[in-house]
């Protein structure tokens, strides 16, 4: 004879669902399936998502907290654009978090942890030096996004944590359209990289900080020029 289902297990399920909601919605976000400034309904994203209404209805509130979906009055939801009032917002949030959290990263991180970031950048430049292949795009994405989870991660603040991740998801949207990291500024992007480790590993949280700006100054201004 089964068990009956206690409390949290009856109340993981509708979690599940809408973590899943989430994750999905945002995969189609960044596959394009789902484009900034398109209005969609209810029911569409139930069959884009494969997932029931009950979990799209949960989702909507955390979309909008997000600034991922707006509600327009008389015509429905609405994805985000991408437009300039975006990307200023986007990338000043990045600034005010990521200055502050790199300094602390230059402090306290292991000499491993570091070690770790600078082989990862070196071995993306050396396959772009040599012709690259057919996953350097995506390998070095994974490593600039690495880079800079950790070092926000490092400050063990779920609420940071979580914040830098939605902001994040924006960025990517804003590289969709001009700064995804394309082969002519795969190794610029990189080297700006090595120059914040560089820092790191001197544990000169001052200049670490001061290069983590001019990185993200530097991303802020293609995307401006877009």
């Amino acid at each position: 004879m089964s068990q009956p289902e206690t409390e949290p297990e009856r109340e993981a399920e509708p979690l599940k669902l809408r973590e899943r909601a989430y994750a999905s919605f945002t995969e189609r976000l960044l596959a394009r399936e789902i484009k900034p400034g398109q209005f969609v309904t209810q029911r569409e994203l139930v069959a884009l998502t494969g997932l029931p209404l009950g979990a799209i209805r949960e989702l909507i509130p955390r979309l909008e907290a997000e600034g991922l979906i707006k509600t327009v009055p008389q015509r429905g939801m609405q994805v985000a654009h991408v437009d300039l009032n975006l990307i200023r917002n986007a990338f000043q949030f990045r600034l005010f978090l990521e200055r502050e959290a790199t300094a602390l990263y230059a402090a306290n991180a292991t000499d491993a942890e570091i070690a770790e970031q600078r082989e990862r950048h070196e071995a993306i430049i050396a396959r772009a030096e040599a012709g690259g292949d057919e996953t350097l795009i995506e390998d070095a994405e994974d490593v600039d996004r690495l880079m800079h989870e950790a070092i926000i991660d490092h400050l063990d603040n779920d609420i940071v944590s979580k914040a830098f991740r939605v902001t994040w998801l924006k960025i990517r949207l804003i590289r969709q359209y001009e700064t995804r990291i394309q082969n002519h500024i795969l190794v610029p992007v990189m080297r700006d990289h090595l120059k914040i480790i560089t820092a790191i590993e001197a544990r000169d949280p001052v200049r670490a900080s001061e290069e983590m700006s001019l990185h993200i100054g530097n991303a802020r201004m293609r995307a401006m020029n877009y």
